[in-house]
């Protein structure tokens, strides 16, 4: 573990912040997952006991030993002033910008000064942020890809208030919890995964919505086109659709239609995604 950050709390434990706790966990770290109430701290249980079910299945080397002992490090709360109690608190919270801000205000007046604040965000920068936090020194972006265990990249990015100290503990940090560190030079929104994959995923819905091609079709002509492992529906089913409705609100135009057209043929009705058991595909 590097010398600054030894305990994580990760707020918000929905599929993406499960993940982050489970193999935060998994490498050795006591990991605080905090959730608004008993029942969103329910539902984050049975996550962590699918992901330890997931990574005994596809991950080389992690046994029934490893994914025990993973587990008997999370600590699950609903109380922000324990979770506020950790060298580093990872924000995974919903893409909306006054819910993060709320809850940024509340930890920065229960947080030791020393704790670094990182936000998951997909789209927002770290300066649209900063300030709801009270120390912008100590906060930055270190944003993961879904299916952490099989894409293991996190990026880090800063804003220019960022104590270069604190980016540098986080990127050691993101390799202590086996990731590889992506290291951005200045604020970008997106960051690079997202900026690549955003339009790519805008383009497939466009398809699908449009009604120009089935959601199957649409994926089996871009992992023809390109090797591709996934097309862009099936990624959304992985990336959740709650999550993709979220930063579509906030978007241009189209991307607002997009977003009602999405909650009304899939989110009003149960369809969320892999989380789910169905999305554009079914799962058994």
């Amino acid at each position: 573990m590097t010398a600054e950050i030894r305990t994580v709390t990760i707020l918000g434990c929905g599929v993406l912040g499960a993940q982050i706790a489970f193999q935060s966990a998994l490498k050795g770290f006591p990991v605080t997952a905090y959730d608004i109430n008993d029942e969103a701290l329910a539902a984050a249980r049975v996550r962590f006991d699918k992901l330890a079910a997931t990574y005994l299945k596809s991950v080389a080397g992690v046994d029934e030993a490893a994914t025990k002992a993973a587990l008997g490090r999370l600590t699950l709360t609903s109380d922000l002033s324990a979770a506020a109690a950790s060298d580093l608190v990872i924000e995974a919270v919903p893409e909306v910008l006054t819910l993060k801000e709320d809850i940024y205000r509340k930890l920065g007046e229960l947080a030791p000064a020393a704790t670094i604040f990182a936000t998951n965000s997909s789209t927002l920068l770290p300066s649209d942020l900063k300030d709801s936090t009270g120390r912008p020194d100590r906060f930055l972006a270190l944003h993961f890809a879904n299916m952490i265990w099989l894409h293991n990249t996190a990026e880090v990015m800063g804003s220019a208030d960022t104590d270069p100290a604190v980016h540098a503990a986080v990127v050691a940090f993101a390799t202590a919890i086996g990731m590889v560190p992506i290291e951005l030079h200045k604020e970008k929104s997106g960051y690079v995964l997202n900026s690549l994959l955003v339009p790519l995923l805008r383009a497939g819905l466009e398809l699908v919505a449009g009604g120009y091609a089935e959601p199957g079709d649409v994926d089996q002509t871009w992992r023809i086109g390109t090797g591709a492992p996934a097309g862009p529906c099936q990624i959304w089913d992985v990336v959740g659709m709650r999550t993709g409705y979220n930063i579509m609100s906030h978007g241009d135009e189209e991307e607002q239609r997009l977003a009602v057209w999405l909650k009304q043929n899939y989110i009003d009705k149960g369809k969320l995604g892999l989380e789910s058991g169905e999305g554009f595909y079914k799962y058994v």
